[in-house]
């Protein structure tokens, strides 16, 4: 072959080849790049969610050494951000704080927009708390054999308030109710802030809440505890007992966060978010920071969100369907 004719197949092929390293960047760069990270909250700014998840992100950001920005998509009970995640590209920089919501809504509602199933990846659990089940200090419910004694005497007259139909404090009062065998009267509100201002008010008599929303007003005595719903006794209020220990056995509802990714998204992407996610979660200064959320970090491989959350769901499934609950 002539010396002019071999140069220019050489020139060609290399061409090709540089053609085609340029026609499949995502094959080409490891992850992460310099492209930040968007941690979506299906909630709004401020709450218990926003705070662990923005914790969270810093910590996974410094892991990574990469940017990590946390954005609040909230709305249609968790849907909104859900779906936007959902539907976002498979590459490792849009991730999805996952909450109690995560495993009910399929339950609670007869069409998703996205497919529960097949639409996200498990990254890792980051953790669970519990709730707390307070009254006012004045009320004569003194305990939770007190509740329960003055429920059955008094079928309905007691009454609860919820952050809205479905929430985890609405579904852990129907859990409550089914095992206790009482009859209590639901009352939701829209969000946690009106229902905490009626029991204030004693315009109702009890809520299941969260630790870090009621915890300053059982310190200054505004509110009683009677007992936490978690299996073990809460670091956040060690004297204060469990519901099951307290002649409701096998009473648990737990508040949990936990982290997917779209669906597709490459298996060492995920192993390495895996990672990065679970020193985070494991820091000192993670630990620190949400302690007041009386959160029990349990970080662990994607499988295992798997199976918790699969496990969760037909465990409300049954209890949304047995209290004929829906929020179509």
């Amino acid at each position: 072959m002539p010396r002019s004719r071999s140069c220019r197949a050489l020139s060609l092929t290399a061409l090709l080849l540089t053609s085609l390293a340029f026609s499949h960047p995502a094959a080409a760069q490891a992850f992460p790049t310099k492209k930040p990270i968007r941690l979506i909250v299906p909630f709004a700014a401020g709450g218990g969610t926003d705070v662990i998840s923005r914790v969270l992100g810093a910590g996974i950001g410094a892991e990574l050494h990469q940017t990590v920005i946390v954005e609040n998509k909230p709305g249609a009970g968790t849907l909104i951000g859900s779906d936007y995640v959902a539907k976002s590209a498979p590459d490792g920089y849009t991730l999805l704080m996952a909450t109690f919501a995560h495993a009910v809504n399929p339950s609670l509602l007869t069409k998703l927009p996205y497919n529960q199933a097949t639409a996200f990846a498990p990254l890792s659990l980051v953790g669970e708390s519990p709730n707390v089940l307070v009254v006012r200090p004045e009320h004569a419910v003194k305990s939770v054999a007190d509740l329960v004694a003055y429920a059955k005497a008094n079928p309905g007259k007691l009454s609860y308030g919820s952050f809205g139909n479905g929430t985890s404090a609405h579904l852990a009062g129907e859990l409550f109710k089914s095992l206790a065998k009482v009859d209590l009267t639901h009352v939701p509100y829209r969000g946690s802030a009106p229902a905490l201002t009626d029991l204030l008010g004693g315009q109702i008599d009890m809520m299941f809440t969260t630790t870090a929303s009621v915890a300053p007003y059982i310190a200054s005595g505004k509110l009683r505890a009677l007992a936490v719903t978690s299996p073990q006794r809460s670091s956040a209020l060690p004297n204060v007992p469990t519901v099951a220990e307290s002649g409701v056995p096998g009473y648990v509802a737990q508040s949990w966060y936990g982290l997917y990714a779209p669906a597709g998204t490459p298996r060492d992407v995920v192993m390495q978010l895996n990672a990065a996610i679970r020193k985070a979660a494991s820091s000192e200064t993670f630990r620190k920071r949400i302690e007041d959320e009386g959160l029990v970090v349990r970080a662990s491989p994607p499988e295992e969100l798997a199976r918790y959350v699969a496990a969760e769901e037909a465990r409300w499934g049954k209890v949304v369907r047995d209290a004929h609950i829906t929020i179509d």
